[in-house]
């Protein structure tokens, strides 16, 4: 019998060594519920209270710890479906009866209604908590910008053309089946041939092929045109897809435009006019230096002395980062209410104005790494600016880290929102892994 009760309390005693950051998160959650309040009015959003019924959805709290393991471990919400059986860290940190584990779907609904602006609030508290144990003293701060990816293939006209009529005709398949003899005709397989061909060839026939496709999708478009106006009453789930072809309808236009005037025309498109995927039409193009073109969002990180993000800005459109430095120093001063006394950054954000900004804020070392012209950094003394320069280069660890760590290179999550809310929950994610190895160190 001794043996069965040995093996027993093995399965009910989980090693939280093991899982330090889930300990460490753990404890703050239950000293300090204020931060699962922070996000209760996003999570109850929408929800009617009510006295009657099983009471089977997840609590505020279960669904905010949820969502921090889910981050913290990597998962996608199938695979957290899955930690709620398997693991019993897992499931004593969410508070769950493994027996009966919340859907993926459930977690998925309640964990996307939390918004950038919450999050951004809970990145802060948990950065002060860090401040009032001492991790981090906010003495010096260094600021450098990323680019996280959309998760979309390299657009090119040929593709998003393609993309388009894909698009249209799935809608109008869906749309068949809630309408009873709707008719239109289906041109599919003559775009695909033609898409396939533009790729292969080089040269002044590409001009033609890409008329051929500009035909073909015109008549795409007239099909779409003609089912929305013949179909204006249907049920609501025949309605549903009608708006969506409509939304699609000016989604082709401006592809058609884009292509149109680059193929035929064999002009160009300013890059604020183009759309650069029909999935995720947020998507900006982002050129740092010399290097390549990428398609996604800016990301501006700023951090302090304990490796900590302090604050993390994600940006619309490809703004200089000359023009990023203000905003977030403002917001590292406004948020924690003290002023940092040394502000160290990339060449990118040198710049006379900025330098006067940060003294007149009241930063004592200004150091940029490189610096043009007659501008100079503005330090008490060389060992401290060098110091601080060597220092800086530090922050491209940490992008590093929360980009390779928690699955940041490329965010897969959809819509504007949801980019936001993935890359300021892979920060929290990896502040929390930074606080962790602090309090290891003192333990």
């Amino acid at each position: 019998m001794k043996l069965f009760e040995d093996f027993k309390i093995k399965f009910e005693k989980p090693d939280w060594s093991r899982n330090p950051e889930i300990g460490l998160i753990d404890s703050i959650l239950k000293l300090h519920p204020h931060l699962i309040a922070l996000l209760a009015e996003d999570i109850t959003r929408g929800q009617k209270p009510t006295v009657f019924g099983r009471k089977d959805t997840p609590s505020v709290e279960q669904i905010v710890r949820a969502a921090i393991y889910k981050e913290i471990k990597g998962l996608d919400y199938r695979q957290l479906k899955y930690h709620q059986t398997d693991s019993r860290i897992c499931a004593l940190f969410i508070k769950i009866d493994e027996l009966r584990a919340y859907s993926f779907q459930m977690y998925q609904n309640y964990i996307s209604k939390i918004t950038p602006d919450k999050l951004h609030r809970l990145m802060y508290e948990l950065n002060k908590l860090a401040i009032e144990t001492g991790i981090e003293d906010l003495k010096s701060i260094r600021q450098d910008s990323t680019v996280v990816e959309t998760n979309i293939h390299h657009p090119t006209n040929n593709s998003l053309l393609w993309d388009c009529i894909k698009e249209a005709y799935r809608l109008l398949g869906h749309l068949k089946k809630e309408i009873d003899g709707l008719s239109y005709r289906d041109y599919t397989a003559q775009a695909k041939k033609t898409y396939y061909r533009i790729n292969n060839t080089r040269g002044n026939k590409r001009k033609d092929l890409f008329a051929n496709q500009l035909t073909l999708f015109i008549k795409t478009i007239n099909q779409v045109s003609n089912v929305i106006k013949k179909n204006p009453n249907s049920s609501i789930k025949a309605m549903g897809f009608l708006m969506a072809l409509e939304s699609h309808l000016d989604v082709m236009q401006l592809v058609y435009d884009m292509a149109y005037i680059k193929e035929i025309k064999g002009e160009k498109v300013p890059n604020e006019e183009k759309i650069f995927s029909i999935y995720e039409k947020h998507t900006d193009i982002i050129v740092k230096g010399s290097r390549n073109v990428q398609f996604g969002h800016k990301v501006d990180l700023t951090s302090g002395r304990s490796n900590l993000v302090l604050n993390c800005n994600v940006l619309r459109g490809n703004p200089s980062d000359t023009n990023l430095f203000a905003p977030s120093l403002d917001s590292i001063i406004e948020g924690y209410g003290k002023v940092p006394r040394d502000c160290a950054t990339d060449g990118g954000y040198a710049s006379l104005a900025n330098q006067e900004y940060a003294a007149k804020r009241g930063v004592i070392n200004i150091v940029f790494n490189k610096i043009v012209g007659s501008l100079k950094n503005v330090s008490s003394s060389q060992n401290i600016e060098t110091r601080l320069k060597k220092w800086r280069s530090g922050a491209e660890a940490i992008i590093s880290n929360v980009k390779r760590g928690f699955n940041l290179a490329r965010c897969t999550w959809k819509g504007w929102q949801n980019f936001m809310s993935k890359v300021l929950w892979s920060v929290i994610a990896y502040n929390i892994r930074v606080m962790t190895a602090h309090v290891v160190k003192l333990v």
